[in-house]
């Protein structure tokens, strides 16, 4: 008896929806499809799942405030797995299946790579918050990772600081894909333009997933005795563990071998004893140890959120660097989307020109004009005991990428190129 009254307010709804008088429309009360494509299995998922957490956290906040024009986020998540091809036949998925508005995903620069002729040919958005080997501007992309001039060159250039121990000779260790191979090329070349010879720089590269580092570092420690030596790290993955605990069975400490990472943070150490890696370095533009209100709120947010929804080992929840990206880079988007008013590709595009954002790192990050890059600020942490990292250098305020590097030959002669729109 009580499903008649519904039935006729129902139909009567309805009719006024019709006719065009009801005061919502169809549109308002659709919701925005966000993708998100991170691995939560494989070599790569100790990396990527927390980014998939924070970006549901992100998604979570920002529908707690209103939504996007009025609109909720509706997260679709996908496990590409750490298997590269897959990458792009679950982005496409994403483009044409489940036709969400824009993207957030991918770690490693191969992932990107697979997937970026999709995002090209089918006009979609993908938000890219992992530091990496420069090299690449796609009006499809937005990048809010660093690019080499934001993290790799700083670093190095500490490390031939007398704060950074004045080191004279380099072991350019990485996993073996484009981003370490990309990014040792660029430190190889700037490295020559210090003075550094070839004889002095060491490349080696391990594959995904690799974990047996015995005999690597066993050729560090020779090599270390030419000379006052650093490592530069491009390990990725799961790989940093076994790679951390060989380092520490061979008594290698920072103040004899200081090793920068560029793919370590607070989530990889996560998993590690880091009382013999204090010291250690790390260079980033976010750590969790930052001390400004943002911050405080951003990680109080994190470890809540964490809690909440029983996440594996919340109790030990860090935020990180890519993290800080992901939750920088949502919020860009949708500042975009509510300044544009659509969720059109072109128009929350040029909407995110210049877009700026009160960042946990404590800086306001401005995307750029015209190369889809964030103006970002750069920091070198030391491990400490407790896993985290305590600021030792940073840079005065956010510095502009810089994507195409002019230590590759005939990138100097490149104009400061602007990303055409499709």
């Amino acid at each position: 008896m009580k499903r008649r009254p519904f039935l006729k307010s129902t139909l009567a709804a309805s009719a006024l929806l019709l006719s065009g008088l009801f005061p919502f429309s169809l549109q308002a009360a659709e919701t925005i499809k966000v993708g998100i494509l991170h691995s939560l299995s494989g070599t790569m998922a100790i990396s990527e799942t927390s980014l998939k957490d924070m970006a549901l956290m992100t998604i979570d906040e920002i529908n707690a405030k209103g939504g996007v024009n009025g609109q909720m986020l509706e997260p679709v998540v996908v496990d590409p797995a750490s298997n590269w091809p897959l990458f792009a036949e679950k982005a496409r998925q994403l483009l044409t299946q489940d036709k969400v508005d824009v993207v957030f995903g991918c770690w490693t620069s191969v992932s990107r790579k697979s997937v970026l002729p999709v995002f090209e040919e089918l006009n979609g958005l993908l938000f890219y918050p992992v530091q990496y080997e420069g090299e690449e501007m796609s009006p499809n992309v937005f990048y809010t990772g660093a690019a080499p001039n934001q993290q790799a060159i700083p670093a190095v250039e500490y490390l031939m600081s007398e704060d950074g121990g004045g080191a004279k000779r380099y072991f350019l260790l990485g996993t073996d894909y484009v981003y370490p191979r990309t990014t040792n090329k660029i430190l190889r070349n700037f490295l020559h333009s210090k003075g550094v010879a070839d004889k002095d720089i060491e490349e080696v590269y391990t594959p995904f997933g690799h974990s047996d580092y015995q005999t690597i570092v066993a050729n560090i420690k020779k090599f270390s005795a030419g000379g006052k030596t650093a490592v530069i790290s491009t390990v990725n993955g799961d790989s940093n563990v076994p790679f951390y605990k060989e380092l520490a069975n061979q008594g290698i400490d920072a103040t004899d071998i200081p090793v920068v990472a560029f793919s370590v943070g607070e989530e990889e150490l996560r998993g590690i004893d880091t009382k013999p890696l204090v010291g250690q370095l790390a260079a980033w533009n976010y750590f969790e140890s930052v001390d400004n209100p943002v911050n405080t709120k951003f990680v109080e947010q994190w470890k809540a959120y964490a809690k909440a929804k029983n996440l594996p080992n919340y109790q030990t929840a860090v935020t990180n660097d890519p993290m800080e990206a992901t939750y920088v880079g949502i919020h860009m988007w949708a500042q975009a989307v509510e300044k544009a008013k659509s969720t059109d590709a072109a128009k929350v595009r040029e909407a995110l020109a210049g877009q700026t954002f009160a960042a946990p790192s404590g800086y306001t990050l401005t995307m750029d004009k015209t190369n889809h890059h964030l103006h970002k600020p750069v920091m070198i942490g030391e491990v400490q005991a407790d896993g985290q990292f305590s600021v030792v250098w940073q840079t005065e305020g956010p510095i502009r990428a810089q994507p195409w590097s002019p230590f590759i030959p005939g990138n100097d002669k490149k104009p400061d190129y602007a990303v055409k729109s499709n």
